[in-house]
């Protein structure tokens, strides 16, 4: 008799049961779980994962795709490989240091059949030319991919600098600079669109001589705030691409001694635990749940049960604290 039929007959579960139990589903009761590996211990019994990918025609392996790692995409990354792996899946992370040749060998690994299932983090080649690979397996993008042919769980970032500029423009600032990450992105669009149709309905100055790109980390910030005192008029507040931009504008306004929010105020985006012990006004962003809902899209058509947990709607929300 084999190990594993005799994993069923001593724990008095099917066949199902058990193979849910080696597979990692998590559609099986704690009882049934404890039980079956226990008898697994007992036996010594390890799971031939070629034998298993041979059998359920998956490898249980989802690839993540991404240009780099940095502090925002590590929050997304960590919580996606923790859904994943309460559902019985690992992870491998593709970074292509924005090669594009190099980005290819994820999707190459999904048409031959080494991962499952993609995640794109970020991305360095054209959308349209990815599409055809979703023949062979489901894609989901966190990147904004501007079209329909992948689908995304990203967020309009519009909405979140919506709710900057009326907190702003509520407390009398009206002179604001706009800090944008890359200048080509959709965030970046979206973001300076809103800017610019917020203020022109309230009647006030689109002040675009005051654009600044690809500021991305606190060093960035620093850099940028410099340049701002250079132009020689001094904004009231800034909005800024991320909580590290702003907490960089914060530092170097500081030093030049310059009050934070009496003289200038400043709005942060992400909510990242930094922004919290800084006490920065920012955007919160529910990265985490983005992660998960990034999961459970590839989950329904990756699981062979009913997904339990569908996704909600999300929202930004104004976290105001010390800076405005």
């Amino acid at each position: 008799m084999s190990k594993f039929d005799e994993i069923i007959k001593r724990s008095g579960y099917s066949r199902a049961t058990v193979s849910r139990v080696i597979n990692r589903s998590p559609h099986v009761s704690d009882e049934a779980r404890r039980i079956i590996t226990e008898i697994m211990n007992e036996l010594d019994y390890i799971p031939n994962r070629n034998a298993v990918s041979l059998s359920t025609g998956q490898t249980k392996q989802i690839g993540i795709v991404t240009a780099m790692i940095d502090e925002l995409s590590l929050t997304f990354i960590n919580q996606f490989m923790d859904t994943a792996m309460d559902y019985g899946f690992q992870t491998i992370v593709y970074m292509s240091r924005g090669d594009q040749q190099t980005e290819m060998q994820a999707f190459e690994d999904l048409r031959s059949k080494r991962v499952d299932g993609l995640l794109i983090v970020t991305c360095v080649n054209d959308p349209h030319e990815l599409k055809s690979y979703m023949h062979y397996g489901p894609i989901i993008s966190w990147q904004r991919m501007g079209n329909d042919d992948i689908p995304s769980v990203a967020m309009d970032q519009a909405q979140g600098y919506r709710l900057a500029l009326e907190h702003l423009v509520s407390k009398g600032y009206i002179r604001i600079a706009n800090v944008f990450g890359r200048s080509g992105s959709l965030n970046t669009h979206s973001r300076r669109e809103a800017y610019e149709k917020f203020m022109n309905s309230r009647g006030l100055p689109v002040w675009r001589e005051a654009y600044q790109y690809s500021v991305f980390s606190s060093s960035d910030g620093e850099a940028a705030f410099r340049h701002m005192m250079e132009q020689g008029e001094r904004p009231q507040a800034v909005l800024c691409s991320n909580d590290y931009a702003a907490i960089g504008i914060m530092s170097e306004a500081r030093r030049q001694g310059i009050r934070v929010p009496e003289q200038l105020a400043i709005v942060g985006f992400d909510d990242t635990e930094l922004s919290r012990v800084l006490e920065l006004t920012t955007i919160h962003n529910p990265i985490a749940e983005q992660a998960k809902q990034a999961f459970y899209h590839l989950w329904r058509v990756l699981g062979k049960e009913r997904l339990e947990l569908m996704p909600t709607a999300l929202d930004y929300r104004l976290i105001e604290r010390k800076t405005t």
